[in-house]
């Protein structure tokens, strides 16, 4: 890339728009960010009040909400997520209110599935707002993930994060909050797809915040000990690298460059996963948890990182340590002082300097919520319905004010996420409502007014040498008969943007074509397929991946696959799935896990399919008195037989069991049975209907169950789901169109 003419290298940067992030002027002070302006839980602003009561002193509004994250503030609304509806209506729930009135701007519900999360956890992930497009993120308890207009709540893009990447949940309910840095859009969460990410790993992702075009995916670390983690990046600029720092289900702390993925240094941490948010000032990095730690038997430990490092710098770039179990609030940095509240509600105050603690204040009972420092106090809130105001001092804390929340039924409601403060006030949402603290004599105007923020990202400077490459999109997924175009960027050494740049292509694992341009063509006659893309430019070399999938009529009988395998176009805790050799067939298994956890999802299919109908062969075992559930997927629906209870049952919400229908059904193990799921869904309602015979006898005219959804599920990929602790096996799949 040296001595290039200065009319070529303009024309390659203005192909890596995207890739370019626009120095801001003076960040907002408002809290676009669940950890403030300068994602460190402080704000700039004053005058901020001392105390409140529920009764009315210093209440500007309250509205009824139900939630359990920390709302954002920007551009003159409060957003925030969390759940909404009763029986078979819940839903998860994302809303803006006028920051000033409390008046309800929009509200947008979507349905809840492929989860075994619990109603009580919904609306887990704080939203991430980005005052350059007035896009809201959310990452819901599903693997749903919605880019929103906060004017009007409208959807800009969506991606189906189980149904296109295999995004793992866990009955905790944790779920990571996004981060916008620039134009790149940062979400983590543990996921087991396809290829080279069929291993169960915490990975990172970059997508686009405009379009939802995924960027780049990081593996930074090569083991998880939990897949329910909740830790949320941040950004850490050190030696002319921007990084992308954040906590893993590994147990470990990980930085990544912000422009490639590039892993570059790892802090090993843990035993288990983080869920405590990184803090990063300078090229300090502030690090909590409260679980056994790696090199001794105590539990917990909070840490400062040198973020100049490379490689494992678990022995080299530790500066302090101390021994407190902060497993869930993330730390605020005020001045020379490191806020911290542990699990049993302590908030401790720690010399910045070496970790000293310099005094301790009791909140409670139960710490989740991080602290926010602004105007020379600490708002903090405890688990049990408690918003305190705490005066922090050299020696010591003073609480100015405990304000116990109570529910209409007397209760104490459940408050697990942060204060959020703007234009003079401060907002927060609880199991009961969302509430805004302010002075009533204090004029109410929405002024973005300046708050640091992190560093602007900085260019590649002209003529610099390639050093890596990255394939752009790192992952597609189209329709056979449709094309996708793939680019190749080059970074330098540093991991800035060079531009795009002309490349040779190749394919591996697809029939069809790839043109000089980037641009894959399937072969239709090829059916689904999954597929390498590969990119060879300046001596360097990079691929991504493509999924094509084939219009409907979906048959798959399994007889071209060898046994161990299965095919590559099938998407989603594929470990567990393979082709064996079963009465001179060869069929799917699925097998009992060697960690006990028996249930998981497979797809095969387009997450935007809609109106079809799925039918395949289904076979499951006994071991002693045990026997396995086994069943189909709709779209977001579920029907399976149920082994121990002996009857077919159609459900769209694991652990909620939402719209729950059921009917008796005695069936044997060792038979093969055949099962056909149809579902008709329309803007008002859905209407799903399964049946269930012996595949040695006629198919009964009738449906064996049927069911109306008043909030209908309009698409989803078709896929298989299976209960194992004994074998389940699966065979003569087929997926039609309604006629």
């Amino acid at each position: 890339m040296k001595g290039l003419p200065k009319i070529v290298l303009a024309t390659l940067l203005a192909a890596a728009g995207a890739f370019w992030i626009v120095p801001d002027r003076a960040a907002a002070a408002e809290w676009s960010h669940w950890r403030g302006p300068a994602r460190n839980g402080t704000s700039p602003e004053t005058g901020l009040v001392a105390s409140w009561s529920t009764g009315g002193e210093n209440l500007i509004w309250r509205v009824d909400f139900v939630g359990r994250s920390t709302p954002v503030v920007f551009q003159g609304r409060v957003c925030a997520n969390g759940r909404a509806g009763e029986g078979i209506t819940r839903q998860e729930m994302v809303a803006c209110f006028d920051a000033g009135t409390g008046e309800k701007l929009w509200e947008r519900r979507f349905n809840v599935y492929h989860t075994s999360v619990p109603w009580t956890r919904v609306g887990w992930a704080n939203l991430a707002a980005d005052p350059e497009t007035g896009y809201l993120y959310v990452q819901g308890v599903g693997g749903l993930f919605f880019c929103l207009d906060s004017r009007d709540g409208s959807v800009v893009w969506q991606r189906k994060l189980v149904e296109e990447f295999a995004f793992m949940e866990g009955y905790g309910g944790r779920t990571q909050t996004p981060l916008v840095d620039g134009e790149r859009l940062i979400v983590t969460f543990a996921n087991a797809g396809w290829g080279a990410e069929a291993r169960p790993l915490h990975r990172y992702r970059a997508f686009d915040k405009r379009t939802g075009e995924l960027l780049w995916v990081s593996t930074p670390a090569s083991s998880m000990s939990d897949k329910n983690t909740q830790s949320t990046p941040a950004v850490l600029v050190a030696g002319g690298r921007r990084l992308i720092v954040a906590g893993n289900g590994s147990g470990g702390i990980y930085a990544v460059e912000a422009a490639t993925g590039e892993p570059v240094w790892g802090f090993e941490l843990s035993q288990r996963g983080i869920n405590t948010s990184v803090l990063v000032d300078g090229t300090t990095v502030f690090a909590a948890h409260s679980e056994e730690n790696l090199d001794e038997g105590t539990m917990g430990r909070v840490v400062a990182i040198d973020g100049t490092g490379t490689g494992d710098v678990t022995a080299s770039h530790e500066l302090w340590r101390a021994p407190l179990g902060v497993g869930f609030s993330s730390p605020a940095l005020d001045g020379g002082v490191l806020y911290v509240i542990d699990n049993s509600a302590n908030l401790y105050a720690l010399d910045v300097a070496g970790g000293e603690q310099r005094w301790q204040l009791d909140l409670g009972r139960v710490g989740k919520g991080s602290p926010v420092v602004a105007d020379g106090k600490v708002y903090a809130t405890e688990v049990n319905g408690r918003f305190l105001i705490v005066e922090p001092g050299a020696d010591g804390g003073r609480t100015l004010d405990a304000e116990q929340i109570r529910a209409p039924d007397g209760r104490r409601p459940e408050i697990y996420g942060s204060p959020a403060v703007a234009y003079g006030r401060i907002y927060f949402t609880t199991e009961e409502g969302l509430y805004c603290l302010g002075d009533p004599e204090r004029p109410f105007r929405v002024e973005p007014g300046t708050a640091p923020a992190p560093p602007a990202e900085e260019r590649s400077p002209a003529g610099a040498e390639a050093a890596r490459l990255r394939v752009v999109p790192a992952e597609a997924l189209i329709r056979t008969g449709e094309t996708a175009r793939f680019r190749a960027v080059a970074f330098d050494a540093l991991g800035r943007v060079i531009g795009e740049l002309p490349a040779e292509w190749s394919l591996a694992g697809l029939a069809g074509t790839v043109g000089a341009d980037g641009v894959v063509t399937p072969d239709p006659a090829a059916g689904s397929q999954a597929a390498l893309v590969t990119a060879r430019a300046g001596g360097l070399e990079a691929s991504g991946r493509l999924r094509a999938l084939a219009p409907l009529p979906l048959v798959e009988d399994f007889e071209a696959v060898e046994p161990g395998g299965r095919p590559g176009y099938m998407m989603g805790y594929l470990s567990p799935f393979q082709v064996v050799e079963l009465d001179g067939n060869r069929v799917l298994s699925k097998q009992p896990s060697p960690v006990q956890i028996h249930r998981h999802l497979t797809f095969l299919g387009h997450p935007d399919e809609a109106g079809y109908t799925f039918e395949a062969d289904l076979r499951g075992s006994r071991d002693g008195d045990t026997l396995p559930d086994m069943g189909l997927i709709n779209g977001g629906y579920t029907m399976e037989l149920m082994g121990n209870h002996q009857r077919l049952e159609v459900h769209s919400w694991q652990s909620g069991l939402r719209m729950m229908q059921t009917v008796d059904y005695p069936w044997e193990p060792g038979v093969w049975y055949r099962m056909k799921l149809r579902v008709d869904a329309g803007a008002e309602r859905a209407t799903v209907r399964g049946k269930a015979w012996r595949r040695d006898a006629p198919e009964p005219e009738a449906w064996t169950i049927e069911l109306e959804d008043p909030l209908p599920i309009v698409d989803g990929a078709p896929g298989l789901s299976g209960y194992s602790p004994t074998p389940v096996y699966f065979d003569n799949l087929k997926v039609t169109s309604n006629p």
